[in-house]
């Protein structure tokens, strides 16, 4: 069936995406399916299962985070030279072996090798850089919420669905799932037309400003630190949820679950609203109110176990996981299209590195207490909130 012959109620949601970034969606929203079948619950399943403590949950997830710090750099330099449609697909190629290895693991250990390619993030500059390109440039921080929203439709249900399936089948049968899923995921991204940096008349690639070169601008400096902040503060408390529910409000594997499922529609939905909120009145704005509502959801989830209040507070917390959306909207629009990629790769690696100890350091204040980790993270983004209002983007 053409475009033209789909049903306008179906496609009228999304009719600001090309055919391109349509399948991208689909491609995301297959593959977050499978992802979150797992990935909400695996710091709960490493620790209880895996007889891990927080420190080493945290040193799993910083190395996941130094794993993208190093192929975001890569991945920054390789699509500006060749086809960025291989480079994506490339990107979901490394995921497939992830959950195979973690379902073999039988201690926290033999994670590490898992962990290691789920942090392989080829995609991350790579389909920034592709988006910018293909996407109608009046709506760009929508087009980047509305397909990051993909991962978000993904996990609305796949959390509370791999819950469950974990209490009746095990989380290995979910291991074997995630792959099939991420596999079918690969196979829809193939059918993405290819895409090239288009290099300005008479000048070559190696006439440009190297990556150290362009650090070395003000203005990137200056955006490059303020998200590493963010992702940092986010990346500091986010793998210690599902334990916090378990500990602090003993709850199991379903209502884990199911909280999760509520963060991420949350997540579709607030960030597709902070996506048009931010094109109509500017990104920085959308940015402090998404920081402002995680710090709002992490003070209920403080003083309550009430189930639903707890559901209101993780429905708010989904705005947090626009922020990287509304930053890619913000970074690809000042980049150039000759070398986008690259300079989009130097925040976000510059970010992913500042997280490589965030776990870690929120693992330690966990041991502490629950509440010291939860009242720093508030603390810290209700700063970023404000620090936002100030940023020239």
């Amino acid at each position: 069936m053409s475009q033209s012959e789909k049903p306008s109620r179906l496609s009228s949601p999304f009719k600001f995406l090309s055919r391109d970034l349509k399948l991208i969606f689909v491609s995301n929203l297959v593959g977050a399916f499978g992802d979150g079948l797992y990935a909400y619950l695996l710091p709960y399943y490493i620790a209880e299962a895996l007889g891990a403590t927080s420190v080493e949950v945290g040193i799993l997830y910083a190395l996941a985070s130094l794993t993208a710090t190093i192929t975001l750099l890569i991945a920054g330099v390789l699509a500006d030279r060749y086809d960025r449609k291989k480079i994506m697909v490339a990107g979901w190629i490394a995921w497939l072996p992830v959950p195979l290895i973690f379902a073999s693991a039988r201690n926290w250990v033999q994670m590490i090798p898992g962990m290691l390619l789920w942090g392989f993030w080829l995609g991350g500059p790579t389909s920034t850089a592709y988006i910018v390109t293909a996407a109608d440039k009046s709506r760009l921080t929508l087009t980047f919420t509305t397909i990051s929203s993909a991962w978000s439709l993904g996990y609305i249900f796949s959390p509370a669905f791999g819950g469950y399936l974990a209490g009746k089948l095990g989380m290995q049968t979910v291991f074997l799932i995630s792959f099939a899923l991420y596999a079918l995921a690969t196979v829809v991204l193939m059918f993405i037309s290819s895409q090239h940096a288009k290099q300005l008349e008479q000048k070559r690639l190696g006439d440009y400003p190297s990556s150290l070169q362009l650090l070395r601008t003000k203005r990137l400096a200056a955006i490059s630190a303020f998200f590493a902040a963010t992702m940092f503060v986010l990346m500091m408390f986010r793998p210690f949820l599902p334990k916090f529910l378990a500990d602090m409000h003993g709850y199991g594997d379903f209502e884990i679950g199911l909280l999760g499922s509520i963060a991420f529609a949350g997540s579709a939905v607030l960030g597709i609203a902070l996506g048009k909120f931010g094109d109509m009145y500017g990104q920085k704005f959308a940015l402090t109110v998404a920081m402002a509502l995680c710090s709002f959801s992490m003070t209920v989830m403080l003083l309550t176990g009430n189930l639903c209040l707890l559901a209101f507070a993780f429905f708010l917390i989904g705005a947090s996981y626009a922020t990287w959306s509304i930053m890619s909207a913000i970074v690809g629009s000042l980049a150039p299209e000759p070398i986008r990629a690259r300079w989009v790769s130097i925040p976000q690696t510059i970010s992913m590195f500042a997280s490589i100890l965030a776990p870690y350091v929120g693992g330690m204040l966990y041991d502490i207490s629950p509440a010291i980790l939860f009242t720093v993270t508030i603390t810290m983004t209700i700063a970023l909130a404000l620090a936002a209002l100030v940023q020239k983007f």
